[in-house]
């Protein structure tokens, strides 16, 4: 620990207490609200990160509301951690005594606990070096939709060059990422999204955008290699239409709900019928690990793929980010900045 104090003396910034949103019990996100608590500190093997910007996922959501699984895990009546949010990009404040990758000054993006706040821990394995030209709020968006919509396509589509990839769902935080990195990769990307977003999406490299209120994406006459799943929307029987007859199926997310099961009614029909159709489908949850972070980091440099960027809320309305994703009119990410 001495080697902590140490370096936090180093950045010559005292830390009394400190901003953040915090929730002591689940509900609509506003339970949540803006305190002055005392600063985490650091374990051997975390940082401590002065927050710049941080940015809003579904699990923050069902984290809040009090989801079956979020439940499970922080709490069954009360969260045990009232502190929010995931999504962190900021400068290093202090390092424990086991970090050697990083130091005080350092600018950083990841995941860290209790990111909605002037000042969060964050694993060294969770967090890396941010490039210098891409700003806190570009960072910030990135860690868990881009990392889920890589992995998707990396590691459980297994796409390859030429492959045509169908994205259903691709106005969202996680389908930008998922419909740049699809490109990245070679792939023929179809991306399906509402009118309002049909431009947006374009931009982004699809090769064909369908606009699912004006027209049924499983009857486009086109068959796929891979599927991304992130709306939700549709049952895997619809589905089969545009599927080619190998093709694999990763499901991402599902239909948002304030109360009851959320995704899972979908999620478990997806299984079911993939059992019974002999279709191969992939259900995960990302790791975020520095590997991928420093890889999205370079693509984002680059230029390859960028954040796209909805709004951009101060810390004390990131209760108010939360509620519009869970209206679901989010295109692209929802970022706090601090």
């Amino acid at each position: 620990m001495s080697t902590m104090v140490l370096e936090r003396q180093e950045t010559d910034m005292s830390v009394g207490t400190m901003k953040a949103i915090v929730g002591e019990r689940y509900g609509r996100p506003d339970v949540l609200g803006l305190r002055e608590v005392e600063p985490p500190e650091p374990t051997d093997d975390q940082v401590l990160v002065r927050v710049h910007a941080s940015s809003i996922n579904p699990a923050d959501w069902y984290g809040v509301t009090g989801f079956l699984f979020a439940r499970m895990g922080n709490g069954l009546r009360r969260p045990k951690v009232a502190a929010a949010g995931s999504d962190v990009a900021g400068r290093v404040e202090a390092v424990g005594a086991g970090v050697t990758s990083l130091r005080p000054g350092d600018e950083v993006f990841g995941t860290a606990t209790g990111a909605w706040a002037e000042l969060a821990c964050a694993r060294e394995s969770r967090i890396a070096p941010k490039p210098p030209g891409v700003s806190f709020a570009e960072a910030a968006a990135a860690p868990i939709a881009g990392c889920t919509a890589l992995q998707a396509l990396r590691d459980h589509g297994r796409v390859e060059s030429g492959q045509k990839v169908l994205i259903n769902g691709a106005s969202g935080g996680v389908g930008t990422y998922a419909v740049q990195l699809a490109k990245a990769l070679g792939a023929q990307v179809t991306a399906v999204c509402s009118s309002r977003n049909v431009d947006l999406v374009r931009s982004l490299g699809a090769n064909r955008v369908v606009d699912y209120t004006a027209e049924d994406f499983t009857r486009i006459g086109e068959q796929h290699d891979l599927l991304l799943d992130v709306a939700g929307s549709r049952s895997l029987g619809a589905l089969q239409r545009v599927l080619a007859p190998d093709a694999t199926v990763v499901v991402i997310g599902g239909p948002m709900t304030y109360r009851g099961l959320g995704p899972l009614p979908h999620l478990g029909a997806t299984l079911i019928m993939s059992k019974l159709r002999r279709r191969a489908v992939r259900f995960f949850v990302a790791k975020i690990e520095r590997d991928d972070l420093s890889h999205l980091a370079s693509l984002l440099e680059a230029g390859t793929i960028r954040s796209v960027i909805d709004r951009a809320y101060p810390l004390e309305q990131a209760p108010d980010a939360l509620s519009h994703l869970g209206e679901g009119h989010a295109r692209g990410k929802l970022v706090v900045t601090v």
